[in-house]
């Protein structure tokens, strides 16, 4: 093992763990260790997983799995660390069912990842007394607010890994948007498994007052908002987003089912009447907004007609995206020993129908911009010399984006026209 041990990290899942594998980067940035980004450069990998769903854990298990067959004999000395939500959903069963792994770290944990490497390589961390909190970003950086969630939906695995919601304080916010701002991000996009509650369990205000202070910091950025649950699209939230043309006008609610019934058994609220009226009262506050929404089929006793309420509901709401997930029953969940499991081959039947459908609506959303001026953040350059951005209606990583087929500066602004859409991509020219 060499003085100071190159360490890297491999993320799976969603953005939340982006940013916890980057804020344990920035301790190791701290350090007497090295940070690399090519694991065959490394000494020490940091495999952050996902454990949302059992497909999600069966992919953390072959990447754990890959690197301790393949990664680590490649070279003397090697070490792996497996952290994350796997780690914390199956704890003490996980060490003793993969022993294959030389530590784990639950999120809860990731604070101490310094002290797990040290003791596993034997090199002190000698950490600075100040560390930063984040890495350097690209042009993109997530905020996440919160952390946790309170909600008892009954598939969901999140409280259990996760914990209890905890708001994170706006002081600290504001100091790591202005961190990011000044490394270049131009989009800062809230997350957490319930931004919407942000602020109910301190005195820093409400989801709005968030934007708002966001909203009056200096730079040249924008603001995304991701996984607001539906009850949190307030009046004042909308207000605060249509005064503020930093704030994107994009909206991501998981609405989950249009059945009254379904929804209920599922530990939520609301109905197609009720969903619909919600959209409308947001397409009002914002006109050209986009949106997003997460709708999950399959769940145990959801009926045929069921099912078709959902299919003519996403027919009827004009989504931008959606995201389609096939009810995967999880250990632990109530929703996982309730009678009238659906067969996995009629999950995915109906699943795929939904997908089908929320295509062509999507596709339909996106040749209706053709024609339109939008603001565009340039990316960069793709694999095949193409340069790209995204819209203020295209989140990262689960969106579209946008071709742009004149020159432009990665890393700003441009207004870009639109001529063409390729199924979800746009593509324009600056004007």
């Amino acid at each position: 093992m060499p003085h100071a041990p190159a360490i890297a990290f491999v993320t799976l899942g969603c953005p939340k763990n982006e940013v916890d594998s980057d804020r344990m980067a920035a301790a190791v940035e701290a350090s007497a260790y090295r940070l690399v980004a090519d694991p065959s450069e490394a000494d020490v990998v940091v495999l952050n997983t996902c454990s949302f769903i059992e497909a999600a854990t069966e992919e953390s298990i072959a990447e754990a799995f890959d690197l301790a067959d393949s990664w680590r004999p490649a070279r003397t000395g090697r070490r792996l660390i497996v952290a994350g939500c796997m780690v914390s959903r199956y704890g003490d069963e996980l060490a003793d069912a993969m022993p294959e792994p030389d530590a784990f770290v639950a999120v809860a944990d990731e604070r101490s990842l310094l002290e797990v490497v040290e003791r596993i390589t034997g090199v002190p961390a000698s950490p600075r007394a100040s560390v930063p909190g984040r890495t350097t970003p690209g042009t993109t950086a997530y905020l996440k607010v919160s952390e946790g969630c309170d909600r008892r939906c009954a598939y969901c695995t999140i409280p259990t890994i996760r914990g209890p919601f905890v708001s994170a304080p706006v002081s600290t916010l504001l100091a790591e948007a202005t961190f990011l701002v000044g490394r270049g991000a131009r989009e800062i996009v809230l997350i957490g498994q319930d931004i919407s509650s942000w602020g109910r369990d301190s005195d820093d205000g409400d989801l709005a007052s968030l934007v708002e202070r966001l909203g009056s910091l200096e730079g040249d950025f924008r603001v995304r908002l991701m996984y607001v649950q539906p009850d949190g699209i307030t009046p004042r939230l909308l207000e605060a987003m249509a005064a503020d043309p930093r704030v994107c006008r994009y909206l991501d609610l998981p609405l989950q089912h249009a059945s009254a019934r379904v929804l209920d058994a599922m530990g939520r609220t609301g109905d197609s009447a009720h969903h619909l009226a919600l959209l409308g009262r947001i397409r009002e506050a914002l006109p050209g907004v986009s949106l997003r929404t997460t709708v999950m089929t399959g769940f145990p006793g959801e009926t045929d007609a069921e099912s078709a309420e959902l299919e003519a509901f996403v027919a009827e709401a004009g989504f931008d995206y959606v995201g389609v997930f096939a009810y995967s029953p999880e250990d632990g969940t109530r929703a996982a020993v309730m009678p009238g499991q659906i067969p996995a081959d009629v999950r995915l039947e109906r699943a795929q129908r939904l997908r089908d459908l929320a295509d062509t609506v999507g596709f339909e959303r996106a040749t209706a911009r053709i024609g339109m001026l939008q603001q565009t953040l340039v990316e960069g350059v793709d694999e095949d010399g193409a340069l790209w951005g995204r819209t203020c209606g295209q989140a990262p990583e689960v969106d579209g984006i946008t071709f742009i087929s004149t020159d432009a500066a990665p890393g700003g602004f441009v207004q870009v026209r639109i001529t063409d859409a390729i199924g979800y991509d746009l593509v324009g020219v600056v004007e």
